[in-house]
Order: C-alpha cells, then sequence, then structure tokens
C-alpha cells in the first residue's frame, strides 16, 4: 500500500511540475495584447489558465493529500519498529567506566597519586 501511494505521489510531482512549467507568466500577456502569439497557442484564444490552473489545483491537492498518508505511514513505522543501533546513554557511561586493560599493558596504573586535603 505505501509503495503505491509513493509512486502515485511521485507521478503527481512529475506532472505538477509539467504543468508549472507550461503556464504563462504575467509577462507573456502583454505581448498577447498586442497580437503576438494568440493563434499559436493549444488552448485557444483565450489561453490556457482557466485549464492550467484549475488542474495544477487539483494535482496541489493531490500532492498534499499523498504527503500527509506517507507521513502517517511513516510515524505508524517508527512506533512500531524497535530503537535498533541507538544505545541508552546508561549503557554508553557504564562501558566508559568499566576498567580496560590492553594485551601490551601491565595492569599497572601509573597516574599521579591524588592527595586528599586534611580537615583539621
Amino acid at each position: 500500500m505505501q509503495v503505491a501511494i509513493l509512486m502515485i505521489h511521485v507521478a503527481i510531482a512529475i506532472a505538477l511540475v509539467v504543468l508549472i512549467l507550461l503556464q504563462q507568466g504575467k509577462g507573456a500577456e502583454a505581448g498577447a495584447a498586442f497580437g503576438g502569439g494568440a493563434s499559436q497557442t493549444v488552448f485557444g484564444s483565450r489561453g490556457s489558465g482557466n485549464f492550467l490552473s484549475r488542474a495544477t489545483a487539483v494535482l496541489a491537492a493531490g500532492f498534499f493529500a499523498t504527503s500527509l498518508t506517507l507521513a502517517y505511514f511513516a510515524s505508524q513505522a517508527g512506533e512500531a519498529a524497535p530503537e535498533v543501533g541507538i544505545p541508552d546513554a546508561e549503557v554508553i557511561e557504564q562501558q566508559n567506566s568499566a576498567p580496560t586493560l590492553d594485551e601490551g599493558s601491565s595492569g599497572v596504573d601509573n597516574a599521579a597519586p591524588v592527595l586528599e586535603e586534611s580537615s583539621d
């Protein structure tokens, strides 16, 4: 189910990009007002604003719906999956505090002794 929605999501994203690139900007209307290029449009002399803007709105709504659905699936998978590979802070502290001997060391602590203050 999740793979099917992901494939639909990708298809909608590609179609959305294509539709947005097909639309003309605001500056193209000024040239069309003087008669330039009106006869060469695919969607007629009225332009493609109505069709393309509605199709873009429908695809955008579909994109948001599939995005929310995929986010829901991801949150459900995150709750069900165990925490693998993420150690607890207590485990790390225990591992760091345990004394370890290297194979080449003699086990003698060469650290300087700590002098305690006397309370006279």
